[in-house]
């Protein structure tokens, strides 16, 4: 297989303000406009967002208003409520346990935005961003961490991205009881898992539009939920495969996420691996990896911008 190369880069923005938050997405904006769903670009659209956000994540609206603000661009104020975006399937593994989340993120490296963020919107949060504040996975000063897998359904409803629910989840909460509390009502426009850590507890909860919230049996997911996803479909994604190897793994285990099932070369069809991420929130901090013992650590007390362009495929 021939090698693939990805750009990863590493950013300060700390409340939005000072310029750093705003020169970075207003230059990725052509292509985060595409997200936006027709419906986002009428009036009435663009009001049902704004009232959403309103009623689920009231504390971020000053946030939501500061980062449109700057944005300054037709359609970013409602772009930023994730409550009007279309809808995104990958693939993904995730697993965590004794205060540690690992997870490998798959997806065309082409569409992932690759940034590594540090920001104090509201308290201090490191993560992995998509969709100009959004977050892939991530974790705050508290001590809890969070990351997201698609759900194996091709459903889609009204309600969030899960991109800015993990934004919501670490900006405003401490444990993960608390989260999950907060989660429960919070409607999410696809089927996501989202798995949670802090020092004393570690779950994955099930969340879609078609589904009440559901927490699963164990701390671990791939890309199903309830119920096994069509044959097809499993010889496609190997989510079943998948989650019962990082079942038997483990949160500890960064090596047998860089290899094969749990490390994917589908880059072609969207479902190749861009990055391994390892949370330790207690410590405050994270580490990515990939094949051949690349590896980019940062944390709140040594938070550190950079570029990397890494080799996230090649013959195996």
């Amino acid at each position: 297989m021939t090698e693939r190369r990805k750009t990863f880069q590493a950013i300060e923005v700390a409340d939005g303000t000072d310029g750093r938050w705003v020169s970075h997405n207003q230059a990725l904006w052509p292509a985060a406009d595409r997200w936006l769903a027709a419906e986002g670009r009428s009036v009435d659209g663009a009001r049902r967002a704004r009232e959403l956000f309103e009623a689920h994540m009231p504390e971020l609206v000053p946030v939501l208003d500061r980062l449109a603000g700057k944005l300054d661009r037709p359609g970013g104020d409602v772009f930023l409520t994730h409550a009007a975006l279309r809808p995104f399937f990958s693939g993904c593994t995730q697993t965590a346990g004794d205060g540690t989340l690992l997870r490998n993120y798959d997806f065309d490296p082409d569409d992932c935005e690759g940034t590594i963020v540090s920001s104090r919107f509201l308290r201090p949060v490191i993560g992995t961003q998509e969709a100009g504040w959004g977050l892939l996975d991530g974790m705050n000063d508290a001590g809890l961490a969070v990351s997201l897998t698609f759900g194996g359904r091709m459903v889609h409803g009204p309600g969030f991205s899960a991109l800015i629910v993990l934004r919501y989840l670490l900006e405003t909460c401490t444990t993960v009881a608390q989260a999950v509390e907060r989660l429960r009502p919070i409607p999410v426009s696809i089927p996501q898992n989202i798995t949670l850590v802090d020092s004393d507890q570690a779950m994955t909860v099930f969340v879609g539009p078609d589904i009440p919230m559901t927490v699963a049996r164990e701390a671990c997911a791939a890309n199903h939920q309830l119920e096994p996803v069509p044959e097809e479909q499993e010889r496609f994604s190997r989510t079943q495969e998948r989650l019962e190897t990082v079942r038997a793994t483990g949160a500890e285990d960064v090596a047998a996420m860089l290899r094969p099932p749990l490390y994917q070369y589908s880059y072609d069809e969207g479902l190749g691996t861009l990055y391994t991420a390892s949370y330790r929130p207690a410590e405050g901090r994270m580490t990515y990896y990939w094949p051949g013992g690349e590896r980019w650590e940062q944390s709140f007390e040594a938070f550190t911008p950079g570029v990397r362009t890494v080799a996230i495929g090649g013959r195996h």
